[in-house]
């Protein structure tokens, strides 16, 4: 097969014999797999990524680092073995947590880009198949639809009206024509290749299908890709905030380590090494410098269980913004409703029918003023059958489950509700051949499918209601064509009111026999003097779980606002029953005040449409278009915007949304590449559930910042204060760096997947400009820091002076066995007594910190299981350190009795009753915000 044919120059039989493929069946699974080991992935060569060895040695990288581990070989050459052996097996210990961290998060961004891929429907072994997008191979036959992204460079085998925006390869901003039967030169340049498409270009029109001539690097678009390889993805505007908030306290760490050095070796005359060692160890626990990096795991691991809660977050950022929306703007179909639409009733030659049935299921009952009628003998009744069949894309199909539709669930419903009236609807396609069509588009509100007749041309139209009748000059009545007067269009429209007030979504359907003349199929020549045949009114049931989301964003202080293409009357009808509207307006008229349709907005000006935005609960009739002007609108007011979309036209609003919400099942690739979400079953439940989530990544970052900060804070007062009342070091380089890795550790990791607060969706949305470091978060973090800091200054002093509650002579006697001198033996236990008191006053801290309002003995201490369990090893890894006879020594800590440890945790826990303390009085000032009605 050869890489670098001219495709364009060769006939659409040569190009499949070349390819060895075939157009009905393709590939079959296994030449599949083995020409992507042949060719590769199709995707663009990825910036080499980092191996885990160098990701594992990058962990000790950074100045404090790599000065600690300088001290620790000065420190070994002169003979302190012991030490820096102990103090170089924690530091190894600290980077092998750094690197599973890292390793953790690298992980997570590559799942969640594997996730967020786009796919293709392509025909693999016989079937309609779709695969990722990078399993694409040379010789795959694929479809091409309006809103697709080429997947790659593929030449055409079959197109109607096919147009393609390839600005992105050839800078040509006006969509191109496609023509699959053309043969060009071979030295035509790709902007003139009208038979061919290429990748990372956009379906604008039409639809078509391609063989696949080159992918990855090979495609047109991959041989300019050598500056356009992937780079890293920027930092969130949180890890940007973090980053200086974690300069800055480095900066002030490292001012007062430099402090107290000076203090202990110029007025303690302490041995520089040793103050060296030390400070570089206190640096390092206190220095915040992995915040960033921990950001971005908690961030990745977050939006993976975001995932399966079907939502796909495309960029981190996002997860941020989430958590302060204060509107959703959602469409109705299939979001807001089941998107399981079934035809319930039908309007022809002045008869009102009703269909029974539900699903797809092609069987159902057809009645007329309550008796019933066979379809087969209504003319009108089969004339619109036979529109709804053929102008039409999806067909139905039988699965193990029961009936399902491949296509748009609209279409799927007019095609089961024709088969339900004895119609083919197979036999009627191949009878009446598709030979042009005008995609339905939002602007003109129909679609219309041309079909040769015989001898003649056909044109089949359906769209809304009040566009089809405008277009229409005649009504089919009593077996023919009569003219349509001003008189009778008002009568259908008031049945179409009737139905829609019902909550069903009306479509209209008609016909227009086309002269001969007609050669170019556009909207303007073709959708005019057109002949009505009737009205389909079809229902889409809201979803249960979609009207508890709503009531949940209510209680969140989130405005839930619908935005649909359907028939104001219909919009309403759905959005009183998924209790969109406030109290006062739960009749259609009463809700009409807060409705806004299509031709409404059009003739407000911006500003009074930013005056009404926020008492508007459904826009009705509306296009794409409109969207702009309704996230603009609330954008202006200082909102928060989530919008929904799927079609093409849609990604302009998604973008400029704060959060674009793109359908999985229903968008299109360029909605879902415009979008930060995807959701994957198209659920406005699943919004709310990722609003949900992504409140509770934040507030877990939280925690981790204000226990990890609280932490930190304390270690540097207690070294600051001893030196400055010229007390000696209560913590040795060893103690510092142990209690970093023990409780910086696993219970601060445990605290990042901390369950979300119960209340959660109770209370207002957050300021999106509001730091993490609020007054109150530093209020909190500075008060724990300070009311540690008062304990244990004076119970390192009792323990120095004293030897605690044994006094001096039980010091004495302990110092014998243990081979210490009674003064050195005071130093130590002193010293010990501080390590196990900050420990426990660092475990108790993990739990104050869960929630920064909220009593701990009301949330409980064994919600999280991951910070019990990190607890308890931290716990147990600190008593193994005091108490295993040469590991104790080597880290100069003695054992405690019993009455030490009642001492030690007595006192730890007057941090959890302080706290509890401070958390009172601020619920008690604390006022709650009003939630959004």
């Amino acid at each position: 097969m050869n890489d670098h044919l001219n495709w364009h120059a060769l006939t659409k039989e040569e190009v499949l014999r070349l390819l060895e493929t075939d157009p009905e069946r393709g590939l079959t699974s296994e030449e599949a797999k083995k020409r992507l080991e042949k060719y590769g992935p199709n995707e663009l060569t990825e910036k080499k990524k980092i191996s885990p060895v160098k990701l594992f040695l990058r962990q000790f990288t950074s100045v404090l680092m790599l000065i600690l581990i300088a001290a620790v070989i000065i420190s070994a050459a002169l003979g302190e073995t012991l030490d820096a052996l102990i103090i170089l097996v924690i530091v190894l210990a600290c980077g092998i947590l750094g690197f599973i961290q890292e390793f953790r998060a690298e992980k997570a961004m590559a799942a969640l880009k594997k996730m967020a891929a786009l796919t293709a429907l392509v025909i693999r072994d016989g079937k309609e198949t779709r695969v990722p997008v990078a399993e694409l191979v040379p010789g795959d036959n694929i479809f091409l639809n309006t809103g697709d992204k080429v997947p790659a460079d593929c030449r055409l085998l079959e197109g109607l009206n096919l147009k393609a925006e390839e600005a992105a390869l050839t800078g040509e901003s006006v969509p191109t024509e496609k023509d699959a039967g053309v043969v060009l030169k071979e030295d035509a340049p790709p902007g003139d290749r009208k038979n061919m498409c290429f990748s990372a270009t956009i379906i604008t029109y039409g639809h078509g299908k391609a063989v696949v001539t080159a992918t990855g690097m090979q495609t047109e678009f991959g041989k300019i890709a050598g500056l356009l390889q992937e780079v890293e993805a920027p930092p969130t505007p949180l890890e940007q905030r973090l980053a200086v908030v974690g300069k800055w306290l480095g900066i002030l760490c490292l001012a007062i380590v430099a402090v107290v050095t000076l203090i202990e070796v110029v007025f303690r005359h302490e041995p520089v090494l040793d103050m060296f060692i030390w400070a570089v160890s206190l640096a390092v626990a206190a220095v915040p410098e992995a915040l960033p990096a921990v950001v971005t795991g908690a961030l990745a691991i977050g939006v993976q269980r975001m995932a399966k809660s079907m939502a796909i977050i495309r960029r981190l950022p996002a997860v941020e913004t989430l958590g302060c929306t204060t509107v959703i703007c959602s469409d109705k179909t299939g979001t807001l409703t089941r998107n399981e639409m079934t035809v319930r009733e039908v309007y022809a030659d002045g008869k009102l029918f009703e269909i029974s049935g539900t699903g797809y299921e092609p069987k159902g009952e057809f009645r007329h003023q309550n008796r019933p009628v066979d379809p087969s003998g209504e003319a009108a009744l089969a004339l619109l059958g036979k529109i709804i069949a053929v102008n039409n894309d999806a067909y139905l199909t039988r699965e193990k489950a029961g009936w399902t539709i491949v296509g748009d669930p609209t279409e799927g419903a007019l095609v089961a509700a024709a088969a339900k009236a004895g119609l083919d609807v197979g036999r009627l396609r191949q009878e009446l051949p598709r030979i042009g069509e005008i995609p339905f588009d939002s602007e003109r509100k129909c679609m219309t499918t041309i079909h040769r007749a015989g001898e003649q041309k056909l044109a089949f139209v359906k769209g809304a209601p009040e566009v089809i009748l405008r277009k229409c000059s005649a009504i089919w009545t009593d077996h023919q064509e009569v003219d349509f007067s001003a008189e009778e269009k008002e009568a259908v429209l008031k049945i179409n009111e009737d139905m829609a007030k019902r909550a069903l979504r009306v479509l209209a359907a008609g016909y227009r026999f086309l002269p001969p003349e007609i050669e170019e199929y556009n909207a303007e020549e073709i959708e005019k003097e057109l002949v009505f045949v009737g009205l389909i009114g079809m229902i889409d049931p809201p979803r249960e779980e979609a009207k508890q989301a709503i009531q949940s964003c209510r209680e969140a202080g989130i405005k839930a606002v619908m935005v649909t293409g359907d028939h104001h009357l219909t919009a309403t009808a759905i959005g009183i029953e998924l209790g969109l509207f406030a109290q006062e307006a739960l009749t259609p008229e009463k809700a009409k005040q807060f409705t806004l349709t299509g031709s409404e907005l059009d003739r407000l000006t911006q500003e009074e449409l930013v005056a009404r935005v926020e008492d508007t609960a459904v826009y009705a009739r509306v296009s794409p278009e409109h969207k702009m002007r309704i996230v603009d609108a609330w954008q202006a007011r200082r909102h928060v915007v989530a919008m929904t979309g799927d079609g093409v036209n849609d990604a302009p609003a998604l973008k400029k949304a704060d959060i674009g919400v793109a359908m999985g099942i229903t968008g299109t690739d360029v909605t879902k590449e415009a979008a930060d979400m995807t959701l994957l079953d198209d659920n406005f439940a699943t919004i709310v559930k990722a609003v949900e989530e992504g409140r509770g990544i934040y507030d877990n970052i939280k925690k981790y910042l204000v226990y990890l900060l609280s932490c930190n804070i304390t270690e540097v007062l207690v070294c600051f204060f001893s030196a400055l009342f010229n007390w000696m070091i209560p913590l040795a380089p060893i103690h510092l760096l142990w209690i970093n890795l023990i409780t910086d550790g696993l219970p601060a990791l445990a605290l990042g997947v901390d369950p979300a607060d119960p209340g959660i969706m109770k209370r207002p949305p957050r300021d999106p400009k509001e730091s993490i470091f609020t007054r109150r978060v530093v209020s909190i973090m500075l008060l724990m820091g300070i009311w540690m800091t008062l304990i244990l200054l004076p119970v390192f002093y009792w323990y120095w002076k004293t030897g605690g509650p044994g006094g001096l002579t039980e010091a004495y006697v302990s110092a014998a066995p243990l081979g210490y001198r009674p003064e050195e033996f005071l130093i130590l236990k002193a010293q010990t007594i501080t390590v196990a008191l900050l420990v426990i006053f660092e475990l108790f801290n993990c739990y104050n910190c869960r929630h920064e309002i909220q009593s701990l003995f009301k949330i409980g201490w064994f919600g999280n299981k991951w910070l019990n369990l990190a607890v308890l090893s931290s716990l147990a890894l600190t008593l193994a350190v005091m108490y295993i006879p040469g590991v104790s020594k080597a880290f100069h800590l003695v054992p405690l009795s019993l009455v030490d440890w009642a001492v030690t945790i007595i006192l730890g826990f007057t941090l959890v009753i302080f706290v509890e303390t401070v958390k009172f009085a601020i619920r008690l000032t604390s006022q709650p915000k009003r939630a959004v009605q």
